[in-house]
């Protein structure tokens, strides 16, 4: 989802700085923190089913005010319920079947004593009710909240972004992404001149005096950051997309003043979703659809309702990322945010410190689009291209249980790992049918690093433990320091962990062959002098002559 700015020099500074920022590493972790972080023991005994999140967007006091009727189902027996809403909202009243409940407010942590016995396997439902100035976006996407915009002509332009800092930033639930509801109801009222999108399905649209509420079903599972409000002065236009699931209704919502470019740049959606249907398997939301949002801000994975805000560019605002020229030829938001579809929405990390399974498989989605329209070699150049963007300041994974992301390198370290993974695979078809079965074995899942990690060992037939150990867990890039001397050539890996023995593809005079270092030095004898020596730029390796 979401990266740099302008000029290219200044659009990788302002990229490495703005997720430094936002994932920087730290290091003295408060109770807050963990109670954001784990599953707690008031999170643990209960699953969730179902929201119906019902509330009032006042846009002229940037005030929000509503109920979110939460419905679970009771895993064993308890009395107290962790639900989250951070401040400076603030939680009113909770009640159950018509008995207001006990609340002891801990920061952003909220805990409802109930009083109706918990039956295990039981069905309940508790209405939570809230209301609050939310916390205003600075720098949104990454530093998000609720931005409060205008558009040309003066009408309010309001939307959500909460990735990281989370849903509960403006409504009240369940923070953690381990538990996703299964489908949930969207309830937004709004002045009658403008329009809320939400994700789903849009089933009713009802006049209250000088407002309006417009009503959203979500039937699939969706995770809470995923949910989202946008609130303009909306114009639509859609088609149907005939796809791997059948036909797939495409909805755009953009400004007024927008259509016709919109219209134009959004052809592009649907080529998307072809590519990565068949890359990635079938879209994974055709009951809710696919939209396209023009919002404020640069743009957004909101589940079935995308954001936009790339000012109708292609490129990333009309760079390219990778400076080999490739990204100039799509949108990079139209691309980078339906990627996200698969990776993020329908694959979904239970701990935050595993943001890496959405973030890099997404970015590595662009040189797969770039593969699919234009060819192998140019998405190739396209991924390896991003590698500029790699600062290696500190490890992919970050800490569990606290709520704390890894590395801004989650997108293009990790776009590159796996452009190496499918050199060692050497099999196109298999390395497709490996990202297909990702999204099938996990749909609508919540996962671990582990379980992806075993998969895709199980699926390569290759012990990959110290390949994720070298690049997900360190800032380590492996160096292959070699040594020339006439017909030898010596070898050997250097700045790698233990057990790490990953082959790679070189050209040693004008042939192609494996190589296969170790930490120890290997003498290769060749029949001729060595005048040339290449390693292939698609491993992620630095080579060193000694």
């Amino acid at each position: 989802m979401k990266h740099l700015y302008l000029v290219f020099i200044l659009l990788c500074i302002s990229v490495n700085s703005i997720q430094a920022q936002l994932l920087s590493e730290r290091h003295n972790f408060t109770r807050q923190d963990t109670l954001r972080g784990s599953i707690t023991p008031e999170r643990a005994w209960w699953d969730l089913t179902y929201y119906h999140l019902d509330i009032k967007v006042n846009p002229e006091q940037k005030f929000i005010s509503g109920k979110n009727t939460i419905t679970y189902k009771v895993l064993k027996p308890h009395m107290v319920m962790q639900i989250d809403l951070q401040t400076p909202m603030k939680l009113l009243k909770a009640t159950q079947n018509g008995k207001e409940l006990t609340i002891k407010h801990e920061g952003n942590a909220h805990f409802i004593t109930l009083k109706d016995t918990q039956e295990i396997n039981a069905i309940n439902t508790i209405d939570v009710f809230y209301e609050g100035h939310p916390r205003e976006a600075v720098n949104a996407p990454w530093d998000g909240g609720i931005s409060w915009d205008k558009d040309a002509n003066g009408n309010h332009f309001i939307a959500s972004s909460c990735q990281g800092l989370g849903a509960s930033v403006w409504w009240p639930c369940k923070d953690h992404m381990y538990d996703e509801v299964e489908g949930m109801k969207i309830s937004v009222n709004v002045p009658d001149n403008l329009m809320n999108v939400s994700n789903g399905v849009l089933i009713s649209e009802e006049q209250y005096g000088d407002t309006k509420t417009y009503r959203w079903l979500v039937k699939n599972p969706i995770n809470n950051y995923g949910v989202n409000i946008n609130i303009a002065d909306y114009v639509s236009f859609s088609e149907v997309y005939d796809g791997k699931g059948g036909n797939l209704k495409m909805s755009y919502y953009v400004l007024r003043d927008n259509l016709e470019k919109a219209k134009e740049q959004f052809k592009q959606a649907p080529k998307t979703i072809e590519a990565f249907e068949h890359w990635f398997g079938q879209y994974p939301f055709y009951a809710d659809g696919y939209k396209l949002v023009e919002v404020p801000y640069l743009g957004m994975e909101h589940q079935s309702s995308v954001t936009y805000g790339n000012k109708y560019k292609n490129g990333y605002l009309g760079n390219d990322l990778s400076g080999s020229g490739w990204g100039l030829k799509f949108d990079f938001i139209i691309v980078h945010e339906t990627g996200h579809e698969w990776f993020a929405n329908n694959i979904t990390n239970k701990d935050i410190a595993d943001m890496w399974i959405h973030e890099s498989f997404t970015a590595y989605s662009e040189s797969l689009y770039v593969e699919y329209y234009f060819g192998k070699q140019a998405g190739a150049e396209y991924v390896v291209g991003t590698k500029r963007s790699v600062i290696n300041d500190r490890p992919m994974i970050g800490n569990y249980n606290v709520n704390h992301e890894g590395s801004g390198d989650i997108y293009y370290k990790g776009a590159n790992m796996l452009h190496t993974l499918r050199q060692l695979i050497e099999d196109d078809e298999k390395w497709r049918q490996i990202l297909i079965g990702l999204n099938t074995t996990f749909y609508h899942q919540t996962v671990t690093t582990k379980q992806i990690e075993d998969y895709l060992s199980q699926q390569t037939n290759i012990d990959l433990t110290a390949f994720f150990n070298q690049y997900l867990r360190t800032t380590k890039i492996p160096d292959l320091e070699y040594t020339i001397d006439g017909k030898n050539l010596k070898y050997r890996y250097n700045n790698i962990v233990d057990g790490f023995d990953m082959p790679i593809k070189v050209i040693l005079n004008d042939t192609k062959q494996w190589l296969y270092p170790k930490a120890d030095w290997t003498t290769l004898k060749t029949e001729k002098k060595i005048t040339n020596f290449e390693v292939d730029t698609n491993f992620y390796i630095e080579a060193k002559k000694k």
